[in-house]
Order: structure tokens, then sequence, then C-alpha cells
């Protein structure tokens, strides 16, 4: 009888920690954004240029770099010359954010049914902004951690 009370304080201890961690990932940093602040681009030319876009849906999250998301469609073609990312890799978003799904775009970037484009190099420090595109215009954008290697000319 002595071991209940601990046992179950130390129980309802770890449920709280895990439903804290859970709001923390899913709603406590997240904050959607207005469309009008936010500016998509594509690297063409080597330099970034700026896309029209309409539908565009957007969250970021100021506790870590890669936590910006979009979903959007594009309002005219790609320029030509825009820039192919290569190792594409969507990372998952909060489940109220339906509009983009990781998996979806990762399977659809491997099978070829959508293209990845580098949309600006170093958004932040070693970290590349992405874009998805799909060819009836829809398209999608993440954060994703860069490759640093020599034969990209990117050393610390």
């Amino acid at each position: 009888m002595d071991g209940r009370i601990p046992a179950l304080a130390i129980v309802i201890a770890a449920a709280a920690a895990g439903v804290g961690v859970w709001y923390a990932q899913q709603y406590a940093y997240y904050d959607r954004l207005d469309p009008a602040s936010v500016t998509i681009t594509v690297v063409a030319d080597g330099a970034a240029r700026p896309l029209a876009v309409t539908d565009l849906q957007a969250i970021d999250a100021t506790s870590a770099p890669i936590r910006w998301r979009a979903c959007f469609r594009l309002a005219g073609p790609l320029p030509p010359s825009a820039q192919p990312f290569a190792n594409p890799a969507p990372a998952y978003g909060p489940r109220w954010f339906p509009c983009f799904d990781a998996d979806r775009i990762g399977e659809d970037l491997e099978s070829g049914a959508a293209r990845a484009y580098l949309s600006q190099p170093e958004i932040r420090p070693d970290v590349d902004r992405v874009i998805a595109v799909y060819p009836d215009g829809r398209a999608y954008g993440w954060h994703q951690i860069n490759d640093k290697t020599p034969e990209r000319g990117v050393m610390d």
C-alpha cells in the first residue's frame, strides 16, 4: 500500500510530461503566416527569382529553423533555368496543417510525379528552402538542412 501513492505520482507526472511534449511539438511554437508576408522564390540563373503564387498557406516557428512549411499553387511556369534540388526530404509538419503531407510529397518526388527545386539557399545558416512542384501547378515548400560538402563549395 505504501508504494501505490509514489507510483501513481510517477505515472501522472510521466503522462503530464508526455502531453506537454506533444502539445509543444504540435501547437505551442507554430504560427500561421500572413500570405502577403511570404515571398516564394526559385533559384534560376544563380539568383532567387520571385514566383507568382495563389492559395498560399504557410506556417513557421521561431523555435527551429526547419519548421517552415507552405502549400500553394504556381500562377505561371517556373523559369526554364530553375535549379533542381538534389536529395529533397520533406519534413513532417503538425497534424493541424493538413495541406502538407510529407509522406505523399516524398513519394511523389521519388516517383517523378513532382520535382524539387532550390527556392532559396541559406535561408538561415545551414538551411535551404526547397519547393516541390507538380505539373498541374500545385507546390509545397519546406526548409531542409543543407549538404555541406567540398563539392558544393560550402564548408565551415
